[in-house]
């Protein structure tokens, strides 16, 4: 059963809504949490986009593009909103290697998949 291009860009729609609460809730709303847990969100939402980006049909080069971005226009929407957040650079880095991971993986299933296309769009 093929999906409509609405059903397939809900998902990446949805993974973008997720990531701006997570993102932009204030410094008092977010929960004490292990070091290092920041960044593993960071990592995983980022894996997140790309994924369900991919899923959505974008290419691969606008999506990356589009995501490095976005992870740079978060870390200084963060430092600059009255949110008690603050810009991270590290964290900026963590996003890009989130959606490496992301898009990664999508090759991976792609190629393990019998007769789907093996290449990612370019």
């Amino acid at each position: 059963m093929e999906q409509t291009g609405g059903v397939r860009v809900q998902p990446f729609v949805l993974s973008v809504l997720l990531s701006l609460v997570i993102l932009f809730t204030p410094a008092s709303g977010v929960p004490t949490a292990p070091p290092g847990t920041d960044k593993l969100v960071h990592l995983l939402l980022f894996a997140l986009l790309a994924w369900t980006g991919r899923a959505a049909g974008i290419r691969v080069w606008p999506l990356l593009g589009g995501l490095v971005a976005y992870a740079v226009a978060l870390e200084v929407a963060q430092a600059l909103l009255p949110i008690g957040r603050s810009g991270d650079v590290l964290d900026a880095l963590v996003d890009v290697a989130g959606a490496a991971l992301g898009l990664g993986l999508t090759v991976l299933v792609a190629r393990r998949r019998p007769g789907r296309e093996t290449s990612s769009r370019l």
